[in-house]
């Protein structure tokens, strides 16, 4: 184990973070998990291989605490060769003007601050470390690219990410540090089973749209920072083959 790669994975409690988490250690890699749900990372833990995982509690809207989280992993591991920026929230689907200044702060401080946060520490390990380098991957999500109908936090802070991804791989060329970006649409976790049953489209109607299985998007993750450093993959778009995305309607 001495020689696997160290990674950070936020959101790792559930859906997309759980399933990478699962699929890095399969592969391999020694996984820090992180999020605010302690009994959730607790689960994913506990069912992980002997030495592969390290419980790491964390609101990563706290930017002292997202210091301590990637200190505690140099501490334990000395380096960190990984982050996947996954953790994110929405908002309640409401008309816009009916969406709270709390509702709306609440996704800007988890979505955008807390994937800066996470970006900026990465960076400050990445550089110091010998070798130096790693890779970031951000969870941008189909929302980055389009929007749903009542998302205007969600859909902002994704669009928000790509501006994320694209400077930080701009400054990360001379440090080795490669940062793309993973665009998932349709992922079959918990928070999206009610697309099977029908959610709104953008010509008002109620329509149930196709899933896939989540651990593609785990698959996907692995091959990415298969490359080595000198190769990134900058934008990666994984979806439901049917999801309506492409097209009119």
């Amino acid at each position: 184990m001495s020689n696997s790669k160290i990674a950070i994975v936020t959101g790792a409690g559930s859906g997309v973070g759980k399933a990478t988490a699962n699929a890095l250690m399969k592969a391999g890699y020694r996984v820090a998990l992180v999020g605010r749900r302690v009994e959730m990372l607790k689960e994913v833990f506990d069912a992980a291989p002997k030495g592969q995982a390290l419980c790491v509690p964390t609101d990563v809207s706290d930017p002292v605490a997202v210091k301590a989280l990637f200190d505690r992993v140099v501490k334990e591991w000395g380096r960190v060769d990984l982050l996947f920026n996954n953790a994110g929230v929405g908002a309640p689907g409401v008309p816009l003007e009916e969406l709270t200044v709390e509702q709306w702060t609440n996704v800007v401080n988890i979505n955008l601050n807390g994937m800066f946060y996470c970006l900026q520490q990465a960076f400050r390990v990445m550089k110091s470390q010998s070798p130096k380098g790693g890779r970031i991957i951000n969870n941008g999500s189909i929302s980055a690219h389009a929007p749903r109908p009542n998302s205007i936090a969600y859909t902002a802070t994704k669009h928000a990410v790509t501006g994320l991804t694209k400077t930080a791989s701009l400054d990360g060329r001379h440090f080795d540090i490669a940062v793309g970006q993973i665009d998932i649409g349709n992922a079959g976790t918990p928070m999206a089973q009610r697309m099977a049953s029908g959610v709104p489209q953008a010509n008002g109607q109620i329509a149930p749209e196709p899933l896939m299985d989540v651990d593609f998007v785990g698959q996907s993750v692995v091959y990415m920072d298969s490359l080595p450093l000198e190769a990134n993959v900058l934008f990666h778009t994984i979806m439901a083959t049917k999801m309506p995305f492409v097209g009119r309607g």
